[in-house]
């Protein structure tokens, strides 16, 4: 009959001709959802990054706090040497006459025995690991120019690396060639002029080791140094 029409066609053909594509709410909310994920996974990322960065100060911290008593435990066997902290003061064990950078006798022997102690100290594991340097700070009092207190400060400094880096058969407690070698690759020569006086002028002509350690990640420079110098002299003592 005309005019008849039939449904079920129609609702195949609607079926047929609906297109196969989801909505744009749909597209973004799928986009939102791979953003969050992408963004969890980075804040993770960052957390583990700084929790490890946290875990090696700590670390650090624990291993030179460890270092640092261990020293404090080895001036005990040496009176007037004396642990400021990170840097060993010596006192009146190694104080210089006024406008003056020689030691005496009694001031290199004592110099020259307690640096072993220090050495095994670096040769630790933390201390292999965290120890950077070594600085060599001789102090002059407040009298005289700045410029010759800063000389006279660095020439000091040089005398203790002469007093350690002495050859064997020089004198006779000079120290051993592995020591010689670990003295001239760990310390460093520095002069502080009169920047840290004391109370009194004696006790600011000083000699001060002072310890310097790496960052988490530093690492140590690698030039090859020259060979050991087996010159008894000190250059400072012939210009």
């Amino acid at each position: 009959m005309f005019g008849i029409r039939q449904p079920a066609r129609k609702r195949v053909r609607e079926a047929a001709e609906k297109p196969f594509w989801i909505s744009f709410s749909d597209l973004m909310s799928a986009l939102m959802v791979l953003f969050l994920l992408a963004m969890t996974v980075a804040l993770l990322a960052v957390t583990h990054e700084i929790s490890e960065s946290e875990r090696q100060k700590a670390e650090r911290e624990q291993d030179i706090l460890a270092l640092l008593a261990r020293l404090r435990a080895e001036t005990q066997a040496f009176p007037g040497i004396t642990l400021h902290g990170a840097s060993v003061d010596f006192g009146e064990r190694a104080r210089f006459d006024t406008n003056s950078h020689q030691l005496s006798t009694e001031q290199a022997s004592l110099l020259r025995a307690f640096t072993p102690h220090l050495l095994a100290l670096a040769r630790d594991p933390a201390g292999a690991k965290w120890l950077k340097r070594i600085v060599v700070e001789g102090f002059a009092d407040a009298r005289g120019t700045y410029i010759h207190n800063l000389n006279l400060s660095l020439q000091r400094s040089e005398r203790v690396l002469c007093v350690l880096l002495a050859p064997p058969g020089s004198v006779a407690d000079s120290l051993r060639n592995a020591d010689r070698l670990q003295v001239r690759d760990l310390f460093f020569v520095g002069g502080a002029s009169f920047n840290a006086l004391k109370k009194s002028q004696e006790e600011s002509r000083r000699i001060e080791l002072r310890l310097e350690f790496l960052d988490p990640g530093e690492l140590r420079a690698g030039a090859l140094p020259p060979p050991l110098d087996d010159d008894p002299r000190c250059p400072i003592d012939h210009p």
